[in-house]
């Protein structure tokens, strides 16, 4: 019988020769506790019984976080979060069942590569996000802010004062923004400051044109004078998180992005081929850990990703970075 609670304890232990077994032990447990997903799997004629790999899951498609309760198990919502869209825009729904868990994924994730947030100044630039509510992104940085230095804050277009926080210490500082607020700054300020992170989180929202993602940091590179701009990858219907240094995309041992042939969505492509992005979320325990994204993208050598653009009949959504 599967234990939820001591899952969650052993997710951190995960490392790439146990992934494939805890997915496999995921997916039973969602295939018999998830009713949306298990009807799902049944069209697809998949069960217990014929999946033994990780090729062999099925992925939800994530218009079914629009249109259908995705739980495993039943239990009370603590938190929904919703997706960001424009006015008439259907938005998913991804109902968490331990916020608690969601932010101690979230630090941890972000922790390994960054050090810990106590040590960080953090400075927000996400105003799309503030104004509709009930974003992941905006209960993320809430909880980093909490354990951050006390001077991290939101800014809402006051590049003044912001400009100001920027170069007024010396200790490290992190500004997170969506993509088109990051470029409104840096067509309003040049500036330099030691021990700075700049991380785009993506989204144009119709705001700004596209931009490819090399033209993008370029821009910013030269406006804030940093070596790199860093990335973030998340999304509504996931609880992890991916973050790119300056290049591809890593997720933590508990998750992992493959890359589907766009003509045959239950097929994968080798290393270097350019196709759909489905993604093991384990720490998605409580909805469905396995994601049919509308994103584009391709796997490295190393196991790393990159987010080439997404498919041209899918919604914008604000957490990536349009191509």
């Amino acid at each position: 019988m599967f234990d939820y609670e001591n899952f969650k304890s052993k997710i951190f232990s995960i490392q790439p020769e146990n992934f494939q077994t805890y997915a496999l032990e995921v997916f039973v447990y969602q295939y018999l506790h998830n009713p949306t997903y298990q009807i799902y799997c049944q069209h697809l004629g998949k069960s217990p019984d014929n999946v033994h790999s990780l090729q062999d899951i099925p992925f939800l498609p994530i218009e079914f976080f629009k249109t259908h309760q995705v739980m495993t198990g039943k239990w009370k919502s603590e938190k929904v979060f919703m997706s960001s869209g424009t006015t008439g825009m259907q938005r998913s729904e991804h109902h968490v069942r331990d916020l608690g868990f969601y932010h101690k994924i979230a630090q941890v994730t972000f922790e390994r590569l960054y050090g810990a947030l106590q040590s960080i100044e953090i400075m927000a630039l996400l105003p799309s996000y503030l104004e509709q509510g009930d974003s992941s992104l905006i209960s993320m940085v809430d909880h980093f802010m909490s354990q951050a230095h006390p001077a991290s804050a939101y800014y809402l277009g006051d590049h003044t004062s912001l400009q100001k926080a920027i170069t007024s210490s010396e200790r490290k500082k992190l500004l997170i923004g969506v993509t088109y607020a990051l470029l409104d700054m840096a067509d309003a300020l040049s500036l330099s400051a030691d021990n700075l992170i700049v991380m785009e989180t993506g989204g144009m929202k119709g705001r700004r044109k596209e931009m490819i993602r090399t033209e993008l940091h370029e821009v910013l590179m030269k406006n804030f004078a940093v070596e790199h701009i860093h990335s973030e990858y998340g999304m509504t219907e996931l609880t992890s998180q991916a973050y790119a240094m300056g290049g591809q995309f890593a997720f933590p041992p508990w998750a992992r992005a493959l890359v589907r042939d766009i003509n045959d969505p239950f097929s994968f492509l080798p290393v270097g081929r350019t196709g759909g992005l489905n993604i093991v979320d384990l720490a998605n325990i409580n909805s469905c850990a396995f994601v049919e994204t509308k994103d584009l993208g391709l796997e490295s050598k190393t196991g790393h990703f990159e987010v080439l653009g997404r498919f041209d009949n899918s919604d914008i959504r604000g957490c990536n970075l349009l191509v």
